[in-house]
């Protein structure tokens, strides 16, 4: 039974998908019995593709027509259809019943399009809710219960292990851990936590137990919020698409009168005969069809967004490949996306008769006994050195770690740490650390022996990407009036990787929902703004913001669902790539829009004084069609 599960579902999924592509099997299949004179066989796969083809724009045109008292391009696309259709039977030219099919596939393959862009919404939303657990640990009477999350009621005690995720918002009532929150609040390092501090859901819990106690409803907790955040600006239509379905009424509408009045006025004005007059009636409505509109965009978005593919720019859908040319503002997150988001030591500062390679060998002894971050970071950077085994090691969260290597005590942690084994601290190297500290690094101090002196100090710092400088310097050359920096890091931290890439704005200690808030103020200044993120915190700005750009290696599977556009080697250069090829595709649809509005009207005009004839008018409207494509197909160079 599974087999048929899977199947059904993947059907329910991709309905538009199989429909446009039973109705082109169709449609060929037709053309190749018509052409070898089986008309019986033909003439039931051809209305078998006109119905599985059009089924959908059809019932989506009458229902706009009976329910919305509205025309629409879907049932203008039917009623010119069926027209051709009836037209070659009338007067026997079967080959204007493929012109007709062929319009049904056009628009079969634009919803199947479309309905892939709704279906994003949903993925997006079942990342988001995969990152907190079903069941939290409650504290009942003394012993621990497992009970669904929405269950939870505030004032409850959990109890949530080492390793494992945090299940809902609440304050600690007891215990003492780091919480790894990159993935909600943007933060590069863990953050230590005790008493009294406040933890949120899908948070990574360290090395402690905690006892948390829960201080509001779990559907009000921060990743409920990033989730309703990412619905909402998700389904928000743009002002473009407003404008889109507004001018397809219209024209519509236009068409269909235009149609009525040459169907009947004709005989009356100017004494055509019925039949003269019923057939520029059917050429009218061919030939003013909006195929040639529909292919002067599509063909060339989906050549747009080939291109980006092969340089590694994954577009999810044409529409964004527009809106990234006409984008004046950039937001950036920091930590993933200007950074690696891996730790890493940044320098070495050894004293008196001391030298680098010491200060970090004696360092890594004792790290290598640690789980944090600090310490792997210090144990990678002293990877070709040979360590010495180290005993009676013992962490103090928050604060350090010490041990024994070779009979000699060695201290590794932060300055008020150390100074509990050191009489002073040099002058001069508390100096530097505080420089250092003001750069937005972290430094670790390392004193050694039985009698502690210090040996030195070690900066540890998230490595800002290699191309992030060149990057943001492009992006102002090409115009882009406004570069900003959204983090949840602190200011100082911010403020050093700003400096380095060349960003002017920051705004620091940012929650998602804050993120949000800027980026709809840049739109009301911008219109078209861009943001660029890896994270879960990042979703929803992802979302709201009119181009968002995801880090493909790096970023969570929530910012890659509701990002719009992916650089899948996380090259930061490649936006500038990405903006290039949209102002380029704007550029080519404009011109083919031209061309395409000019052969409608001089088809139209020539229809009107009798000069073409239906073939000639399908081949000026199928052939303007092919004109306006191989245009758009200039974009896969």
């Amino acid at each position: 039974m599974l087999y048929p599960q899977r199947f059904s579902q993947f059907t329910r999924e991709h309905t538009d998908t199989l429909a446009a592509l039973l109705c082109g099997l169709l449609l060929f299949l037709g053309w190749f019995a018509l052409h070898l004179g089986w008309l019986g066989l033909a003439f039931l796969l051809l209305p078998a593709a006109y119905v599985i083809g059009g089924y959908e724009s059809a019932r989506e045109g009458l229902t706009t027509l009976f329910k919305e008292k509205e025309l629409d391009v879907d049932l203008l696309m039917i009623v010119a259809a069926v027209g051709a259709a009836s037209l070659g039977l009338w007067r026997r030219e079967y080959h204007l019943i493929i012109d007709g099919a062929i319009l049904i596939l056009i628009f079969a393959i634009s919803g199947a399009l479309e309905g892939y862009a709704m279906q994003r919404t949903e993925r997006s939303i079942r990342s988001l809710m995969s990152l907190t657990p079903d069941t939290a640990r409650v504290l009942l009477q003394g012993r621990e219960e497992e009970i669904p999350i929405s269950q939870l009621k505030v004032g409850d005690e959990i109890v949530v292990k080492p390793g494992e995720l945090i299940p809902t918002d609440g304050i600690i009532s007891s215990g003492y851990s780091t919480l790894n929150q990159a993935a909600i609040t943007g933060e590069s390092l863990p953050v230590e936590k005790t008493v009294g501090a406040e933890v949120f859901a899908g948070t990574l819990n360290g090395y402690g137990a905690l006892q948390i106690k829960v201080h509001k409803p779990a559907q009000s907790s921060l990743i409920q919020r990033v989730i309703r955040l990412v619905e909402q600006a998700q389904t928000e239509a743009p002002p473009s698409q407003e404008f889109i379905d507004r001018f397809e009424k219209g024209y519509a509408k236009v068409i269909v009168v235009a149609g009525i009045l040459l169907a009947t006025l004709p005989p009356f004005l100017w004494g055509w005969d019925w039949e003269t007059t019923i057939y520029r009636a059917l050429t009218f409505l061919v030939v003013a069809s909006p195929c040639a509109l529909m292919a002067a965009i599509m063909p060339t978005l989906l050549s747009g967004i080939a291109n980006g593919a092969r340089q590694g720019i994954l577009f999810k859908n044409g529409a964004q490949l527009e809106k990234i040319g006409k984008v004046r503002a950039i937001a950036f997150d920091k930590t993933g996306t200007l950074t690696t988001g891996q730790l890493q030591v940044f320098q070495v500062i050894a004293v008196s008769e001391y030298t680098q390679q010491d200060v970090l060998k004696a360092a890594a002894s004792v790290e290598s006994y640690s789980e944090h971050p600090i310490g792997k970071a210090i144990v990678q950077a002293a990877g070709d050195l040979d360590l010495v085994g180290a005993i009676q090691v013992q962490a103090i969260p928050g604060q350090g770690i010490v041990g024994i290597a070779q009979e000699e005590q060695v201290i590794v942690g932060n300055a008020a740490f150390v100074q509990q084994y050191v009489t002073n601290l040099p002058e001069e190297l508390r100096e530097m650390a505080q420089s250092l500290e003001q750069e937005g690094k972290t430094v670790v101090w390392v004193a050694q022996g039985n009698i502690a002196e210090v040996m030195g100090v070690i900066a540890i710092a998230d490595e800002v990407r290699s191309q992030a400088a060149a990057t943001i310097s492009r992006l102002k050359q090409l115009g882009i009036e406004q570069i900003v920096m959204l983090t949840g890091d602190n200011e100082e931290t911010a403020q050093s990787v700003a400096k380095a890439v060349g960003i002017d704005q920051v705004y620091a200690h940012l929650l998602p929902e804050d993120k949000l808030d800027v980026i709809r103020l840049l739109q009301q200044k911008y219109q078209t703004v861009a943001m660029v993120g890896d994270g879960i915190n990042d979703a929803p700005a992802l979302a709201q913001a009119s181009v968002g750009i995801a880090m493909g290696i790096s970023g969570s599977d929530v910012a890659l669902e509701t990002a719009d556009i992916v650089l899948m080697a996380d090259k930061l250069e490649k936006i500038a790539v990405a903006m290039h090829l949209g102002r380029r595709s704007q550029s080519i649809v404009k011109q083919n829009i031209v061309v395409a509005l000019g052969f409608i009207m001089l088809l139209l005009v020539g229809n009107f004084l009798g000069s073409i004839n239906l073939p000639i008018g399908v081949i000026g409207h199928e052939g303007s069609t092919v004109l306006v494509t191989l245009s758009g197909l200039r974009l896969l160079k």
